[in-house]
C-alpha cells in the first residue's frame, strides 16, 4: 500500500511538472507573439490616401495632429517595374560592353561576378528590406536602426542629388538628337552644314584615303556632336554662354520628371509600365538587327575574346566593382525609398534575386547588339574594332549615330535608338529623384505631405536642380559635366558609402537580429550568404576596391588631351567629399549631442530606437522612457543583444 501510495504521488507530481512545463511553453509561445508584434508595428501599416489629397494624407490624421500614413505600392508588379526601371539604365548599354572588351572580354565576367554576388546583390537586397522593414526613406531609415549611422543617409542623399543634376543632362542631348532625327536628311551623315569645317569628310570618301592623309581629317558625326550640339570650347576656363536650344531641352525633361513623380508612387508605378518595358523591345530589336549585319561576327567576337592575362591589372577589377555599384544604383536611398512602399509582408528577397539577374542578364546581352554594330561600323569603314570602340557618351552620339548612317532606312534606326535611350535614362532619373523626395519628405513628414506640399516641395527641387544643369548646357558644359560625372557619384563615394552600411546592419544593429526581421517579412531566413557578405566579404571587397582606386587615381582629362585646371580638380574632390564628410560628420555630432561617459553615449546613440507609436508589451521597454524604444525582436530587455564582438564588448 505504501509502494502503491508513492507510485500515485510520483503519478501526480509527474503530471504537476507537465502541466508546468505546458505552460511555461506557452508563455513562451505569447512572449514570442508579442516580440514579432513589435516588428510589426515598428513597420507601421498604411492606408491608401484620400481623393483629393496629397499622397499619404487622411483627413483624420489632419484633424488629429499625427503624421500622414505612408502610401503603398498599388500592386507588386509597380514595384518590380519601378525598381528594374532604376537600375537598368544607360549604364548597362554604354558602359558595361565597352568595359568588357577593354578589360579582357569574356574574361571580365570573373572579377564582375565575384562583385556581383559578394557586393551588389547583397547591398542591394540590404537596402530594400531595410526600406521594407522601417517603412522609411533613405535618411530615416538608418535613424530608426543605427542612430550613430544617420550619416550613412545624408551621404546618400547628397551623391544623388548631384547625380540628378548631371544625368539628365544626358537625356537633353539624346531629346536634341531625336529631333533631329526627323529630318528628311540626317544632319549628321554629311559635310554640307553651316557647323562644317574644311576639315570635313564624309565616311564614304575617308574609306578609299590613305591613312596618313585620313587623319588629318574629321567625320562629320563628330562636327555635328562637337560643333554643333556642344559647341564646345577650349576649356572649363572658358564657360561661354547657355546654349539655349539644349536648355529647352532639359527643361523638357525636367517637365517630364515632374509629372512622372508628382503623385508618389501612384503616378511613379504607371509610368514605369511604358518607360520600364519598351526599352526592353527595342534593345530586342535592336539586337536582331545587329546580329543580321555583316561584320557583326567579328565584333561580337571582340566583345567576349577572353584575355585572362588583363586580370593582373587591379584597374580590372576596380572597373568591375564600380560598374556593379553604378548599375545596381545601390548607395544611392533610393532602393530604400522604393522598398519603404512595399506591404510588411512582401517577399523583397525573391524579387531581388530576380532583379538582379534582370539587371546582368541586360548588361550582358547589350554587348552582343552593341558590338554586333560595332563590328559592322569596323567593316564598312576598313578599320579595325578597336577604332570605332567607345564608351559613355562617345557611343550614344558618335559611334551609333555613325552607324545608323551606314544602314538602310537611317531615319527609322535614328529614332528607335533615341527613343530608347531617353527611355532607359527618363525611368532611372525619375526613380533616383523619387528616392531623393521620398527621404527629405520622411524628415519632416507631418509637414510635407499635407496638403499639396509635397507636390510644390517636388517642383522646388526639380526647378533647383534645373538651375544648377545649366552650366552643364553651355559651351563649356562638357567639361563640367565630366567634372560631376568624375568625382561627385564615382565609385570611390559609392564603395564608401556601401562599407558603412554593411557595418551599421551586421555589426552595431547586428546581421542576426536582421535576419529575424527578414525572417518576420517574408517567413523565412534568406541563405545565409547574404549575411557573410554583409559581416565580411562586401566589406572587405569595397575597402579594397577603395584603396586601389585612390592608388591608381589619375586627373581628369578631356578626350584624353585636354588636361583641368588645379582649381576645377579642387572642385571635383570638394564635390566628392561632400557626401563622403556626411557619415563621420554625424557620427561625431551624435556622440556630441547625447549625455554621460564616451562609451555610454557610443551605445546610446548606436542603439535602435522605435517609433513613437508602439503597442510593444511594456516588460520590453526600457524604464524611463516612452518616447525612443530600442526595436527588440529578441527580447532582451530593451536592448538588441549584438551579434559580433565589437559590439558586445561595447555593450
Amino acid at each position: 500500500m505504501k509502494r502503491k501510495g508513492c507510485i500515485k504521488k510520483g503519478i501526480r507530481h509527474k503530471t504537476y511538472t507537465n502541466s508546468k512545463y505546458t505552460d511555461q511553453k506557452n508563455q513562451r509561445s505569447m512572449a514570442q507573439k508579442e516580440k514579432l508584434q513589435c516588428l510589426k508595428d515598428f513597420h507601421k501599416d498604411t492606408l491608401k490616401p484620400s481623393p483629393g489629397k496629397s499622397p499619404g494624407t487622411r483627413p483624420e490624421d489632419e484633424a488629429e495632429g499625427k503624421h500622414p500614413q505612408r502610401e503603398k505600392w498599388a500592386s507588386k508588379l509597380d514595384f518590380l517595374l519601378s525598381v528594374a526601371g532604376g537600375f537598368v539604365g544607360l549604364g548597362n548599354v554604354w558602359r558595361f560592353p565597352y568595359l568588357c572588351y577593354k578589360n579582357g572580354g569574356g574574361a571580365f565576367l570573373i572579377p564582375y561576378f565575384i562583385f556581383l554576388f559578394g557586393g551588389g546583390l547583397p547591398v542591394f537586397f540590404l537596402e530594400v528590406a531595410l526600406g521594407q522593414f522601417t517603412s522609411q526613406g533613405g535618411i530615416t531609415c538608418w535613424e530608426k536602426i543605427c542612430p550613430i549611422f544617420t550619416g550613412i543617409g545624408y551621404a546618400s542623399i547628397v551623391i544623388v542629388s548631384l547625380l540628378n543634376v548631371y544625368y539628365i543632362v544626358i537625356l537633353a542631348w539624346g531629346l536634341y538628337y531625336l529631333f533631329q532625327s526627323f529630318h528628311p536628311d540626317i544632319p549628321w551623315a554629311s559635310c554640307n552644314n553651316k557647323w562644317n569645317t574644311d576639315n570635313c569628310i564624309e565616311d564614304t570618301l575617308r574609306k578609299n584615303m590613305s591613312l596618313a592623309n585620313a587623319t588629318n581629317f574629321t567625320s562629320p558625326v563628330t562636327e555635328f556632336w562637337e560643333r554643333n550640339v556642344l559647341s564646345i570650347s577650349d576649356g572649363i576656363e572658358n564657360i561661354g554662354p547657355v546654349k539655349w536650344d539644349l536648355a529647352l531641352c532639359l527643361l523638357a525633361m525636367w517637365v517630364i520628371c515632374f509629372f512622372c513623380i508628382w503623385k508618389g508612387v501612384k503616378s511613379t508605378g504607371k509610368v514605369v509600365y511604358i518607360t520600364a518595358t519598351f526599352p526592353f523591345v527595342m534593345l530586342a530589336i535592336l539586337l536582331i538587327r545587329g546580329v543580321t549585319l555583316p561584320g557583326a561576327a567579328e565584333g561580337i567576337k571582340f566583345y567576349l575574346y577572353p584575355n585572362v592575362t588583363r586580370l593582373q591589372d587591379p584597374e580590372v577589377w576596380i572597373d568591375a566593382g564600380t560598374q556593379i555599384f553604378f548599375s545596381y544604383a545601390i548607395c544611392l536611398g533610393a532602393m530604400t525609398s522604393l522598398g519603404s512602399y512595399n506591404k510588411y509582408k512582401y517577399n523583397c528577397y525573391r524579387d531581388c534575386l530576380l532583379l538582379g539577374g534582370l539587371n546582368s542578364a541586360t548588361s550582358f546581352v547589350s554587348g552582343f547588339a552593341i558590338f554586333s554594330i560595332l563590328g559592322f561600323m569596323a567593316q564598312e569603314q576598313g578599320v579595325d574594332i578597336a577604332d570605332v570602340a567607345e564608351s559613355g557618351p562617345g557611343l550614344a552620339f558618335i559611334a551609333y549615330p555613325k552607324a545608323v548612317t551606314m544602314m538602310p532606312l537611317p531615319t527609322f534606326w535614328a529614332i528607335l535608338f533615341f527613343i530608347m535611350l531617353l527611355l532607359l535614362g527618363l525611368d532611372s532619373q525619375f526613380v533616383e529623384v523619387e528616392g531623393q523626395i521620398t527621404s527629405l519628405v520622411d524628415l519632416y513628414p507631418s509637414f510635407l505631405r499635407k496638403g499639396y506640399r509635397r507636390e510644390i516641395f517636388i517642383a522646388i527641387i526639380c526647378f533647383v536642380s534645373y538651375l544648377l544643369g545649366l552650366a552643364m548646357v553651355t559651351k563649356g558644359g562638357m567639361y563640367v559635366f565630366q567634372l560631376f560625372d568624375y568625382y561627385a557619384a564615382s565609385g570611390v563615394c559609392l564603395l564608401w558609402v556601401a562599407f558603412f552600411e554593411c557595418i551599421a546592419v551586421a555589426w552595431i544593429y547586428g546581421a542576426d537580429n536582421f535576419y529575424d526581421a527578414i525572417e518576420d517579412m517574408i517567413g523565412y531566413r534568406p541563405n545565409p550568404w547574404m549575411k557573410w557578405c554583409w559581416t565580411a566579404i562586401t566589406p572587405f571587397l569595397c575597402v579594397g576596391c577603395f584603396i586601389f582606386s585612390l592608388v591608381k587615381y589619375k586627373p581628369l582629362t578631356y578626350n584624353k588631351v585636354y588636361e583641368y585646371p588645379d582649381w576645377a580638380i579642387g572642385l571635383g574632390w570638394t564635390l566628392a567629399l561632400s557626401s563622403m564628410i556626411c557619415i563621420p560628420m554625424v557620427f561625431v555630432i551624435k556622440i556630441i549631442q547625447s549625455e554621460g561617459p564616451l562609451i555610454e553615449r557610443i551605445k546610446a546613440v548606436a542603439a535602435p530606437v522605435r517609433s513613437s507609436t508602439n503597442s510593444c508589451p511594456q516588460e520590453y521597454r526600457p524604464k524611463g522612457s516612452e518616447q525612443a524604444h530600442p526595436l527588440d525582436p529578441n527580447g532582451n530587455n530593451g536592448l538588441i543583444k549584438p551579434s559580433h564582438t565589437i559590439v558586445e564588448t561595447m555593450m
